[in-house]
């Protein structure tokens, strides 16, 4: 996993180069350990881009067991954590309008953690990204693009980029 980060606007992005599932596990598993307290995070990419892996991931990092259901028919699956509260996993894929997100119940307080696949399906019924990943395929890997959307999506890059076995910023 190779990683870059820039600092062209007021938040913190960075790049990395996914090479294989195992590269993915890896990012997840720096995701969870520098995790504010909650968190928002919209998972973007094309179909097969690696979004629901990502979350799986990210889920068995924070230490869900058990089986890691895709919310691709149910829309939102909600996994208690260890540590407390609640992680939201969301496939908006099949939301026409942002107003069918009232019916969905998205209301918890108890939710630390919102992962959001297809998040422009639901504009203006979500909360604001704090983290934005990006995945594209590039040869038999991924590329992500993550981008802070707030002041905590910044920390936590900042702090992604500090843990042990983090490559340095450039």
């Amino acid at each position: 996993m190779t990683d870059t980060a820039t600092r062209a606007s007021p938040l913190a992005e960075h790049q990395l180069d996914l090479a294989d599932a195992d590269a993915t596990n890896q990012l997840a598993a720096r995701l969870a350990g520098s995790r504010p307290p909650r968190a928002v995070v919209y998972l973007e990419g094309e179909l097969g881009a690696g979004k629901s892996t990502l979350a799986r991931a990210l889920l068995r990092s924070l230490g869900v067991v058990g089986t890691i259901r895709s919310p691709t028919y149910t829309l939102v699956e909600r996994y208690p954590l260890p540590a407390g509260g609640e992680a939201w996993h969301m496939d908006l894929y099949r939301i026409g309008d942002p107003g069918e997100l009232e019916f969905l119940g998205l209301d918890g307080d108890d939710v630390v953690l919102w992962l959001v696949e297809w998040p422009e399906r639901g504009v203006g019924g979500l909360p604001a990204a704090d983290l934005r990943v990006q995945l594209t395929m590039k040869g038999d890997g991924r590329h992500a693009r993550l981008a802070a959307g707030t002041v905590a999506g910044r920390t936590w890059l900042d702090t992604l980029s500090a843990t042990k076995g983090a490559p340095a910023n450039s």
